[in-house]
């Protein structure tokens, strides 16, 4: 074989076939060319980012001899905080109630103007209404929120308000176990799966008093917008998919479904369908949030956080559910407070100038998605913000790729060996059977130098955020998800502006490691002073009545 030639269907078969695995003939021919572009990317690895690597340099991955559970679990202060508002008023139509925001369902509910269990019968009626349309819902979990409703308002009538969430309904991502219910993962093969065991993140948002209403669509094993069902819709433009893969948590949201959602992230899952649908949503630091109860797509890149209206939403439901539960021994101990107070005047906020551009150096922007970019600095600039132009690590990232794909391909194993990847609907080049089929022949050396580079560009990361306080960018602009999903830092996806077909578009906020509090004390006030969240898709609002 040549330098350029592809292996050919049968080496690749007699290559498998040395480590025990059997490939059909059509497999391996849609693994050929892949496999051909990954040893190239090998080889400029190596004269790049891993000729870098001294003896010293360390993974980024630690081992640690502390079993799930066995450890002692640090107690963890919870403070919620509401930004100050006028006290709001129960509408005469309950369903104007469906776009508004955590912050101030939480007045009504705790003032005793409206009851849980008609917030959640509401939400009920929309799911059935609406769900189908949007291609968003797995499970409707109605006897759980009946239930779990009608506890709240019993326990608010004894004078027991657990948090700002009591008596909220909310959707998980169809990745969280829930007892009782399937977690289907969004693909054929675990269409009837039924774990006997709660999510800690589900664990965590019933202690808040929250109502679990609703599993929602995720592409398949957590993968684009595509699921055993259909294709979830963003409810601004229903012929166009949601994003993924938190598809379902942000179409839900934003059409008015749910109070809010839980999505997840490896590499720009929350982001992605936020800024697609118009949501508010946080992919908080690599360590934040328990996983315990999710569904493993990388344990070394995985973060769960919420989808919501607001900025204020986000901090409410973080506040929740962050901190150690001693099952996940990644999540680290260090507090969030959430001071809504916080203003943005003096904060030094980074931007890639070239990302901002107004030549589009971005070729996946719109004019109209510019646009809104650079009036984002203009506002940021009027509001106070002390900007300072920065540059973020050039390095090759086709690193992140081989973590990503080394630790998935070993997360579902079983279903590469077994043929279940058959069962999925999606079958091209770059859908998950082809990409889990060809991940079996990275090199474990390459994959531990992937991880030593991540050091590296943790280290980078580190330095630039040392003279900034926080990162403003375009969600999409040149690596910065690569980037930051692999050093972990947290990013807040809001809405920035609207395109001329009247679909939103979204800005990414990222921040230091596990300061969300001051991430979203800045956002906050940038979301205030624009307001783009408190527009809704007018195909969800125009039929409160109907």
């Amino acid at each position: 074989m040549n330098e350029d030639a592809s292996p050919n269907w049968e080496q690749i078969a007699d290559a498998g076939r040395l480590v025990g695995l059997e490939f059909s003939e059509d497999e391996c021919s849609q693994m050929a060319q892949r496999l051909a572009e990954r040893a190239k990317n090998f080889e400029r690895l190596r004269e790049g980012p891993f000729a870098r690597l001294a003896n010293h340099d360390a993974p980024s991955l630690y081992f640690d001899p502390q079993l799930p559970g066995k450890g002692p679990v640090p107690t963890v202060e919870r403070h919620y905080f509401l930004a100050d508002a006028p006290e709001p008023r129960r509408p005469e139509n309950l369903e104007e109630l469906a776009f508004w925001p955590v912050s101030q369902l939480a007045r009504l509910v705790r003032k005793s103007q409206v009851s849980s269990l008609e917030l959640t019968e509401m939400y009920l009626a929309r799911l059935r209404r609406f769900g189908p349309q949007l291609e968003c819902v797995v499970t409707v979990t109605e006897e759980l929120a009946l239930e779990q409703a009608r506890c709240a308002d019993e326990e608010l009538a004894r004078g027991v308000y657990r948090s700002p969430l009591h008596g909220i309904p909310w959707g998980a991502k169809d990745l969280l176990a829930t007892k009782g219910y399937p977690t289907t993962w969004g693909a054929t093969p675990w269409r009837e799966q039924v774990l006997d065991v709660d999510a800690a993140v589900v664990q965590r948002l019933e202690e808040a008093g929250a109502v679990l209403i609703a599993k929602l669509t995720l592409g398949e094993i957590a993968n684009g917008d595509v699921w055993f069902g259909g294709l979830t819709r963003n409810p601004w433009n229903v012929e166009e998919g949601s994003s993924g893969s938190s598809a379902g948590s942000a179409s839900a949201t934003v059409a008015g479904l749910v109070g809010f959602s839980i999505g997840s992230e490896t590499l720009g899952s929350i982001v992605s369908p936020s800024a697609r649908c118009g949501a508010t949503g946080l992919r908080p630091s690599f360590g934040r949030i328990s996983r315990h109860g999710a569904m493993t797509l990388s344990w070394s890149m995985d973060k769960l956080g919420p989808i919501c209206r607001s900025v204020e939403d986000c901090a409410l439901v973080l506040a929740a559910i962050f901190g150690p539960d001693g099952k996940d021994l990644t999540v680290c101990d260090s507090p969030f407070t959430w001071r809504p107070q916080n203003g943005i005047e003096g904060t030094r906020i980074g931007y890639v100038a070239s990302a901002f551009a107004p030549d589009g150096s971005d070729d996946n922007e719109d004019e109209g998605e510019r646009e809104n970019n650079v009036n984002v600095l203009a506002t940021l600039r009027s509001l106070g913000a002390d900007l300072r132009a920065v540059h973020l690590p050039e390095d090759d990232l086709d690193a992140a790729n081989l973590v990503l794909l080394a630790e998935t391909s070993a997360a579902f194993d079983e279903m590469t060996r077994h043929n279940l990847d058959g069962q999925l609907v999606r079958q091209i080049e770059s859908a998950w059977p082809n990409q889990l089929r060809s991940a079996r022949f990275i090199p474990t050396v390459e994959y531990i130098q992937a991880n030593r580079f991540r050091t590296h560009l943790m280290q980078e990361m580190d330095d630039l955020m040392e003279d900034i306080d926080l990162l403003v960018t375009p969600c999409f602009a040149g690596k910065v998800l690569p980037v930051t999903n692999l050093t972990g830092h947290p990013a807040l996806a809001l809405p920035n502006g609207f395109r001329a077909n009247g679909t939103p578009t979204g800005i990414s906020f990222i921040g230091r490691l596990n300061q969300e509090a001051e991430l979203l004390a800045a956002a906050r006030v940038y979301q205030e002073a624009t307001g783009f969240h408190r527009q809704h898709p007018p195909q969800f609002t125009g039929s409160m009545s109907g």
